[in-house]
């Protein structure tokens, strides 16, 4: 007679197979005294409470993100990657430094780091080129992902990026640091609560728009284990090797490296946070016209994003009978929210702008800047340990980078277009649509 088949144990916890480990192996095999520090005491973590983490391409601003992360007390770095020795070296350094050891492992190829089963979570702040590709096969590799941004070069790597995430059950953090910087929560939520009146128009900073297609001369290939310059292309077509590009980092801008003609630099910023304002976390806007390097855009409930250029704080606001501000006077990256009723201006200096004179008593003091990664590492890490999804998840992510992505679709084909949130899709054009995604290079795919 067949038997019925037992069903298969849970994969124990990390927390479960460390208590069931001491009770089967006795006292006799451990010291009286256990240190402090080992059972959680003492101001340590306990093993089991602690996040390993590794690192994927860690320049400057990675080098931020990573010191917020490694002061958190729960959180060990275990190995780093670059494809330039110079980089890994001194990030190797800087973790051994921090904790007195030789412990940090340093990798060129970054699918040695992620095979490692003693990782639980990565951060990946290479070039553009590779967040979506690097982010997705940390997921597979059963990783949780700290992705800086912009997190895909197209809209169908975004796509594939939220979809992986989502079917592996990883927790994903994109490097929109804004989402969890008070000055511009205070902000999205004063807008969402109806005091500003109707909603009626949003401003996104971004950069100045450039699509480089002229790329500069062949130079020597340094020795690989210098600088793996076939890795640092990685998906992207294949160039010849320029000093410039990888250790100036000079390749913002040219179109097989960059995401959107550099509107993603800014605009995965303030576009995201307008996306909050509008409670438009889960669609997009509908309708995309450039002008200039100003883009306008329209959502289905009427509202307007304005994408516009640096340099635009001072200009006469849409609100009627509103005054104009000082030129930077809330920082960079700054949004504004604009209702029939008043309207709010805010950036990375923590400032917040407000009128009528009547939504003063809303005003608050910030203080944390606008880059300052500290408060959403730590949402990504608690997010690591809950399973819950942080403010800045697959699924924002999606529709904010969709959104800067179609914008810049319209500014590169110089015209306006109509996009279906719904299939992700611009109506009735198929040059656009082809734009949607771009050709790996061999033998990388999504």
């Amino acid at each position: 007679m067949p038997t019925t088949p037992r069903p298969s144990a849970p994969h124990p916890t990390r927390r479960a197979f460390l208590k069931k480990s001491l009770s089967a192996t006795g006292a006799a095999l451990f010291p009286l005294i256990v240190p402090a520090h080992v059972l959680g005491r003492g101001g340590g973590v306990a093993p089991s409470n602690r996040i390993t983490l590794g690192g994927i391409g860690i320049g400057p601003r990675g080098n931020q993100v990573l010191t917020s992360m490694i002061a958190e007390k729960d959180v060990r770095y275990l190995a780093t990657c670059d494809i330039q020795a110079r980089l890994r070296d001194s990030v190797k350094a800087m973790a051994d430094a921090h904790y007195g050891n030789a412990d940090c492992t340093a990798y060129r190829d970054f699918r040695e780091l992620l095979a490692r089963p003693d990782i639980d979570a990565v951060l990946i702040a290479t070039g553009d080129r590779w967040h979506a590709l690097a982010s997705i096969l940390a997921a597979k590799a059963g990783k949780d992902v700290y992705s800086e941004k912009p997190c895909g070069l197209t809209i169908g790597q975004c796509q594939s990026l939220a979809d992986t995430m989502q079917r592996t059950g990883r927790v994903f953090q994109a490097g929109t640091q804004r989402r969890n910087v008070p000055n511009f929560q205070f902000a999205a939520h004063l807008a969402r609560s109806g005091k500003l009146g109707r909603l009626h128009t949003l401003h996104a900073s971004i950069y100045k728009l450039e699509c480089i297609t002229s790329w500069l001369p062949a130079e020597p290939e340094p020795p690989r284990d210098v600088i793996d310059w076939d890795l640092w292309l990685g998906p992207s077509p294949w160039r010849p090797y320029n000093k410039s590009y990888v250790v100036d980092r000079r390749w913002r801008g040219y179109y097989d490296f960059d995401s959107g003609a550099k509107l993603l630099d800014w605009g995965a910023h303030t576009v995201d946070i307008c996306q909050l304002a509008n409670g438009s976390d889960s669609t997009v806007p509908v309708s995309y016209e450039p002008d200039g390097g100003t883009i306008y855009a329209r959502y289905a409930n009427g509202v307007k994003l304005v994408m516009r250029p640096e340099g635009w704080i001072g200009q006469a606001p849409s609100a009627p009978n509103s005054p104009s501000l000082p030129v930077g006077s809330t920082g960079t990256c700054p949004v504004r929210f604009e209702g029939d009723e008043g309207w709010v201006e805010t950036g990375d200096n923590g400032s917040i702008e407000l009128h009528p004179a009547s939504l003063r008593s809303e005003w608050r003091a910030f203080t944390m800047r606008g880059t300052d990664p500290a408060g959403h590492t730590r949402d990504f890490f608690d997010c690591v340990k809950s399973r819950a999804l942080p403010a800045a998840n697959y699924n924002v992510m999606r529709h904010s980078h969709i959104a800067c992505h179609a914008a810049a679709i319209a500014w590169q084909l110089g015209r306006k277009l109509t996009f279906d949130p719904a299939t992700e899709s611009f109506v009735g054009d198929a040059e656009a649509n082809r734009m949607r995604t771009r050709a790996l290079r061999e033998p990388w795919h999504i």
